[in-house]
């Protein structure tokens, strides 16, 4: 058998159908209810941020990251995050994260949030914010809205609202 080679880029507006095709497949019809899915809605995704994965030709994987306001102060917000199911397992959605949080940190981008697993997500530093100290546009499990701190101390320093940033 042969071994594809991973690579990972910048998405680009040509992956948007296939990144599309990959979020229905991995999240269904009610993705577009979920509050992570609100903040994100009309706003732009961070280009500088925001990446593929690709075995040979085949978009695999895919994280986006979306510039929002957290309690009036610039933040980000990751995700979604998505893995082609076939390929599970394989350190894409690792390999994924860790490039767009480096990304961020080299921006000089402070906070990243997102709404997930915190298992999955603490091997990257993402702890659980403290219950109301940043309040979503909506419903979350309080146990599943994570932020990682770029630069120590700033989450202490962010109260109120999530809010998008909506482009125009």
């Amino acid at each position: 058998m042969t071994s594809l080679p991973l690579t990972i880029r910048h998405e680009l507006p040509a992956d948007a159908a296939a990144i599309e095709r990959l979020h229905e497949r991995a999240f269904g019809p009610g993705r577009f209810a979920r509050t992570a899915f609100r903040l994100r809605e009309g706003a732009a995704p961070a280009a500088d941020l925001t990446f593929a994965s690709h075995v040979g030709t085949f978009l695999v994987g895919s994280v986006r990251v979306t510039p929002v306001s957290a309690g009036g102060s610039p933040a980000l917000m990751l995700g979604p995050l998505t893995v082609d199911p076939a390929f599970e397992g394989r350190g894409i959605g690792a390999a994924l994260m860790n490039r767009s949080i480096d990304a961020a940190r080299e921006a000089g981008h402070d906070l990243i949030m997102l709404i997930g697993d915190a298992p999955y997500y603490a091997r990257f530093g993402f702890k659980p914010i403290r219950p109301g100290q940043l309040v979503l546009p909506g419903p979350a499990d309080p146990a599943r809205f994570l932020a990682l701190e770029l630069v120590e101390g700033v989450l202490a320093q962010r109260s109120g609202a999530v809010m998008p940033l909506r482009a125009g």
